[in-house]
């Protein structure tokens, strides 16, 4: 294990602790390790760029990681009405989309490379910013924040929304190249 995967391993740790202080409404400690996980997700990539530590476990460690963190603040923050569900349900189907075709590309013994397509790095974006949105507003005492017309946490929801069943749907067509090659068919 590498220090960029530890710091990796350790945000995966932190996500049922945030998660907790989400349910039990302590908003000032799920914002903090919120952060907490953000800084730590670009401390592990400059750590194993300057240190040439990248490993192929921690191309598959760090995504994980950042799928474990949004799909369980997201769960929490649905479960507390603080997002809406339909909006949990999608963030959560399109990751497990994504993750059960990497176990069946890898179970058919495909050479994988990790490589986020632009739009999901957006989504992906997106949803962290609703998050903090939702999130930084108690934690820190501000009011809420209105962005066109709509609270700031409403306009990013439907970003998020719009991002997130575009992303998917990219993935899902990616999946069906790879697997079309996979299974001879051209």
């Amino acid at each position: 294990m590498s220090i960029p995967n530890i710091i990796t391993f350790l945000r995966i740790l932190a996500v049922p602790l945030a998660m907790y202080m989400i349910l039990t409404g302590n908003m000032v400690w799920a914002f903090g390790l919120f952060v907490a996980a953000g800084l730590s997700d670009a401390l592990d990539g400059a750590v194993a760029r300057m240190c040439r530590a990248r490993t192929v476990l921690g191309g598959y460690l760090d995504p994980l990681a950042d799928k474990a963190l949004i799909v369980g603040v997201y769960l929490a923050l649905g479960y507390v009405a603080q997002i809406p569900l339909w909006l949990v349900m999608l963030v959560v189907f399109r990751d497990v989309m994504i993750i059960a075709g990497v176990i069946l590309l890898l179970t058919l013994r495909e050479t994988l490379v990790m490589q986020p397509l632009y739009l999901s790095k957006v989504n992906t974006v997106v949803q962290i910013a609703l998050a903090a949105a939702v999130l930084a507003p108690p934690a820190l005492g501000l009011p809420d924040f209105h962005l066109f017309g709509l609270e700031l946490v409403e306009a990013l929801v439907y970003a998020c929304a719009a991002t997130t069943v575009a992303s998917g749907l990219l993935y899902a067509r990616r999946a069906s190249l790879l697997f079309n090659r996979v299974g001879g068919v051209k």
